[in-house]
């Protein structure tokens, strides 16, 4: 393929590494750009790989056809070419911006050195790198102390508890994942993670970070109370990585802004993953980054009919192990006034399961615990239709769940 026809992915990430594969399949070759020295990966599942429970090649992704390891400083528009941080330059005729999130690093005192590092024993939780790390530091009787309490900061603290450090999670907000969860989901997510020997403070505030001798010694809070501190692993969430596309003049808002063909302001650039906003949404999960590149991929060899308009995603966490942990959560976990609830819980088994019907359609549900049916149920949500109506709507998910 000439290099004026040719696509160009930049990012071996889940949404890129896919894309690619697709595209193979439909006989229109992609060259996938990735800055990593790993072979691309899983993300999802570098808790498992700091947990010990998976080596790095067990998650890796299946290998792209072709793939060039660059760091891609530039792009030129108006030449439809890629300069490189080797001075090596890449040309195009489609590009795709598949280049991810970034890890947020929150604005606390001490937090990097004089050359804008991070002290020793202080780690982002995105990459391989990341990941190998922390798993290099952690050892039993560690003091690490995780900075967030969302999806990532709860792998992360399971994670090192389970490699025996002393844990201490620190959450700024009220309670566990709460964008995720509903208060009663986010109890047992906290009950399991004490149940590890995780220390787990809401409603705390990190003001700095103390460091001696170039590494970390002790977390400070808002209120000056300090945890000592040998690790101390930073959760705060992640933000599109949208440098390459604004650097260009492409439109950004929180992402590169798409519309339903994937398609930037730039008709010779697409974007899909985690750096894609589409129709106001930036999803930063797993289920629309890959819808995302099988629809392009499609309309990237031809299918002119194709189109994405949107993910209703699910965010699931399977912590498996000796003391396994699984949860689901999708839609609107919280009722509005009108809505019907149904609740299961057992608290000697630690399951709970939750889900809101509005107009006899359901519109959300939590699970924690035994997910045999978050399929069902995550089906009858996607798909938007009205539930059977042979008795109470109630009722039929209550008897037909399994049972708790």
């Amino acid at each position: 393929m000439t290099s004026n026809k040719r696509v160009v992915v930049i990012g071996a990430g889940l949404a890129g590494v896919r894309l690619a594969r697709r595209l193979g399949e439909l006989g229109t070759p992609a060259l996938l750009v990735g800055e990593e020295e790993h072979r691309p990966y899983n993300r999802v599942l570098l808790a498992e790989v700091l947990a010990g429970r998976y080596g790095p090649e067990v998650i890796a992704l299946p290998a792209p056809g072709e793939l060039t390891r660059a760091r891609v400083t530039g792009i030129d528009r108006e030449g439809r070419t890629l300069h490189c941080a080797d001075g090596s330059r890449i040309a195009y005729g489609t590009l795709v911006l598949a280049t991810g999130s970034n890890p947020v690093l929150p604005p606390l005192r001490g937090l990097f050195t004089p050359d804008h590092e991070l002290p020793r024993g202080v780690h982002a939780f995105r990459t391989m790198d990341d990941c190998l790390g922390l798993s290099e530091a952690v050892r039993p009787g560690v003091r690490a102390v995780v900075i967030g309490g969302g999806l990532l900061g709860v792998s992360a603290a399971r994670a090192l508890a389970v490699r025996g450090a002393q844990v201490v999670l620190a959450q700024q907000s009220e309670r566990l994942m709460e964008r995720q969860l509903d208060p009663a989901a986010s109890r047992l997510v906290r009950r399991h993670l004490v149940d590890l020997g995780v220390e787990v403070h809401t409603d705390l505030r990190v003001r700095d970070v103390r460091v001696v001798g170039g590494a970390v010694r002790s977390v400070e809070m808002a209120d000056g109370y300090a945890l000592d501190a040998d690790l101390v692993v930073l959760a705060c969430g992640v933000h599109p990585r949208t440098g390459l596309a604004r650097a260009a003049g492409l439109a950004v808002h929180k992402g590169v802004l798409v519309d339903d063909e994937l398609r930037t302001s730039d008709p010779h650039i697409r974007a899909i993953g985690d750096c894609a906003q589409h129709d106001g949404t930036v999803y930063g999960l797993a289920a629309p980054a890959l819808e995302q590149a099988d629809v392009l991929a499609r309309l990237l060899a031809g299918d002119g009919t194709a189109r994405y308009t949107g993910t209703r995603s699910l965010t699931r966490l399977t912590l498996s192990g000796q003391a396994p942990f699984d949860l689901a959560a999708f839609g609107e976990t919280q009722p509005r006034p009108g809505d019907d609830v149904v609740q299961l819980a057992d608290a000697t088994r630690g399951t709970y399961r939750k889900v809101v019907v509005r107009d006899d359609r359901l519109v959300g549900g939590v699970l924690v615990g035994e997910l045999g049916t978050v399929g069902a149920l995550a089906r009858a949500w996607e798909g938007a239709e009205p539930l059977p109506s042979d008795g109470s709507p109630l009722l039929h998910l209550l008897t037909h769940d399994g049972g708790s």
